[in-house]
């Protein structure tokens, strides 16, 4: 089972993700895509951390997320903007090449048997980016995000903390 979750900065895509993880499963698997880039991002990441409580597996990958992923689990990937970013830094910001690694992980992905739960943002819905480089990103977001959409089984939009269905 694969569910989409996607939505604005701080919609509630994380605590909807999480709150469903526990309602499948008695000890799910929270998988972080982010590298460390400062020590800010270290300290929400450790907030993030200790938000959850001891019945969570927490792991850490950049990329390569289905040699991570144990059959029969319930894994929540936070987030898609995060594991996309590696791939956009990695290949020198080539949008082609990082669509075509992130869709090969993925479909790994769909072929691991487990309940996936995964978290990705609308970054496209927002402020036009100023500048090239975030707009490629936004190309490739959004290119990614209908790419796991079609492939889910359920696709929720967060808005405002309220899960609204779309698929």
């Amino acid at each position: 089972m694969l569910y989409y979750i996607t939505g604005g900065e701080r919609s509630g895509k994380s605590n909807y993700a999480q709150n469903l993880a526990l309602e499948l499963s008695d000890s799910p698997t929270y998988l972080a895509t982010s590298r460390i880039w400062d020590g800010n991002h270290q300290k929400r990441i450790d907030r993030h951390i200790a938000d959850r409580d001891d019945r969570w597996i927490s792991i850490e990958e950049e990329k390569e997320l289905s040699k991570v992923i144990k059959k029969d689990s319930v894994v929540v990937i936070d987030c898609v903007t995060l594991w996309l970013t590696n791939f956009f830094v990695d290949t020198k910001n080539d949008i082609d090449l990082s669509l075509e690694l992130a869709k090969t992980e993925f479909e790994k992905l769909t072929h691991s048997k487990a309940t996936i739960i995964i978290i990705s943002n609308e970054i496209g819905m927002g402020v036009h980016a100023a500048t090239e480089i975030g707009r490629k990103f936004t190309e490739l977001q959004g290119w990614m995000n209908q790419h796991i959409a079609k492939k889910a089984d359920e696709a929720i939009l967060m808005i405002s903390g309220i899960p609204v269905k779309i698929k």
